[in-house]
């Protein structure tokens, strides 16, 4: 879609920090285009490259061309759309500013979505955890119901599977489940269908599964209720189908150092000496995809947690299958990471 009244979002760059929060706020594009007194485009504002500034110590007085993008992504305005729709899905852009042979702007290209179909896998959002970690905030909420960014952080993972075109939902709930369901509802504020599986007692991260009024037709997702993440979960299927696994699991590399320098040891022999040397591990990052025929291994009112299925896959010579996650993650389960979260919201999920 074009918008030709890029105007109404155009700045001199001797404009302020504050007229361009203004013009932003009243225009709610997320962008202004900084342009000269002949239309020639100079550099773009995004609402990200005022944080970016503030932080760096800027204040509202500060010119914008001191914290503008010079080096704007643009297109051509006689250039086929798909074109303008494919720089900016490359570019994680929302608008595309569209110049004429001389560099002039002329219009601005605004990112369509596609309508995803709707897909039929279930996905199961474990939200029944106590969120021990994050007291005093999980007194008087449950951790799914804490607010990252301008939403809670279930509302933003049933809103991602959604714009993929996931709509059927299970929520595991039991501390505190009664604030969920009422939260969450039948699901219909956000376009999609939820119910409930109330656990009497806590049954850890598989062992709700067990009381699935109904058993998927389809491969389903099991994904924590505390988790923010930008992961594609159809390429997720997809691989989970094309590998003929039986249950897969989403994997993140976790990196650490060692702050000393490390002395391999033969007895009492020197072997080697390493400089704080980096580690890498692959870890669970609590999003996963079962076939349906799994469950028929998953004891019923007994906890029983999702290392432990997946053990249990493996020793009865079940596949199970790693899917390397590299998007975005947070595993909102720490009040750094809580902090965290809230510091990342606006760049990722904005």
């Amino acid at each position: 879609m074009l918008n030709h009244e890029w105007k109404n979002i155009a700045v001199r760059p001797d404009a302020t920090m504050r007229e361009v929060l203004a013009l932003i706020d009243k225009t709610a594009m997320q962008i202004a285009l900084v342009v000269d007194d002949a239309c020639h485009l100079t550099g773009t504002i995004t609402d990200g490259d005022i944080r970016r500034a503030l932080l760096k110590g800027e204040n509202l007085d500060t010119a914008v061309h001191l914290f503008m993008n010079p080096n704007a992504v643009t297109g051509l305005v006689d250039e086929d759309p798909l074109s303008w729709q494919r720089a900016m899905q490359r570019h994680s852009l929302k608008h595309l500013p569209l110049l004429d042979a001389s560099g002039c702007i002329r219009a601005l290209a605004r990112l369509e979505i596609p309508q995803e179909p709707k897909r039929e896998n279930r996905v199961v959002l474990m939200a029944g955890g106590l969120g021990t970690r994050l007291r005093p905030l999980t007194q008087s909420k449950p951790k799914p119901l804490l607010t990252v960014g301008d939403r809670p952080i279930i509302e933003t993972i049933i809103e991602n599977f959604a714009q993929q075109g996931f709509y059927q939902f299970t929520l595991c709930i039991n501390y505190q489940g009664e604030k969920i369901k009422a939260y969450c509802g039948d699901g219909n504020k956000w376009g999609v269908q939820i119910d409930y599986v109330e656990e009497s007692k806590r049954l850890g991260t598989a062992g709700a599964l067990a009381l699935l009024s109904e058993r998927p037709d389809l491969p389903f997702f099991v994904m924590n209720g505390d988790l923010l993440t930008k992961v594609d979960f159809v390429r997720f299927l997809d691989f989970h189908k094309k590998q003929d696994n039986h249950a897969s699991m989403c994997v993140r590399e976790y990196r650490y150092q060692i702050p000393y320098g490390v002395v391999d040891l033969d007895q009492h022999k020197i072997v080697q000496l390493r400089e704080k040397p980096v580690f890498y591990h692959n870890v669970n990052a609590g999003i996963y995809l079962l076939n349906p025929e799994v469950l028929q291994l998953i004891p019923r009112n007994t906890y029983f947690d999702m290392p432990q299925l997946f053990d249990h896959l493996i020793s009865e010579s079940y596949q199970a299958g790693s899917f390397p996650l590299r998007e975005y993650w947070m595993d909102v389960g720490r009040m750094e990471d809580f902090h965290q979260a809230h510091s990342d919201y606006i760049e990722q999920f904005g």
